[in-house]
């Protein structure tokens, strides 16, 4: 944990990151970006999901490639200006809606049998993280896949590690089951099953 950042990283962050650039990131030409989206969809073990959730959507671009195998996906950001790439960049897709909702302080009603956390949990604080953790598994179904992605290296603004986020998750063995561990020079992939 970032012993300078104990508190989640706050929506004024990344309108101002998005402010000076539309895809700070490079999520639209990274071959870095390219290669852990496939590895992403590569990863889920379930060719159709009825109703997923990725937490942290950002400017669409894992979106619209994750809604080919989802009857409803729900994509939530914290940061309208992203988001309002992602609605044109999925505009024709009918399966797609999109809130923007800052998580854990806002979590949709309904039940998940897929939900995604690619690229967000290390903005969480640890206490953030918790609560995130619990909304989570309360919203996922019995048999439903949890997949985290993250990025490995250090990153001086972020409250949490990506290997501290999946660690975190390793805990919570009375709930979550692991199917699948990947780790890439950049980036780390986990797979869980709800029990």
């Amino acid at each position: 944990m970032n012993p300078l950042q104990s508190n989640s990283l706050p929506p004024s962050y990344f309108d101002k990151i998005y402010g000076q650039d539309p895809d700070p990131w490079k999520f639209e030409t990274s071959e870095y970006e390219a290669n852990k989206y496939a590895a992403t969809i590569a990863a889920l073990p379930k060719e159709r999901y009825q109703s997923a959730f990725e937490i942290g959507g950002s400017i669409g671009v894992l979106t619209e490639k994750l809604q080919k195998h989802c009857d409803s996906l729900l994509s939530v950001d914290v940061s309208k200006l992203a988001q309002d790439k992602a609605i044109e960049r999925c505009r024709h897709l009918s399966n797609v809606k999109f809130d923007i909702m800052r998580v854990p302080e806002q979590y949709p009603d309904e039940m998940f049998d897929l939900t995604l956390v690619s690229e967000v949990g290390y903005y969480w604080s640890w206490e953030d993280l918790k609560k995130s953790q619990h909304c989570i598994l309360e919203h996922l179904e019995p048999g439903g896949h949890l997949l985290l992605v993250h990025w490995t290296l250090y990153a001086r603004d972020y409250p949490l590690s990506g290997d501290e986020v999946h660690d975190s998750f390793f805990e919570l063995t009375s709930k979550l089951r692991h199917l699948k561990g990947q780790r890439e020079e950049e980036y780390r992939l986990d797979l869980f099953e709800r029990v």
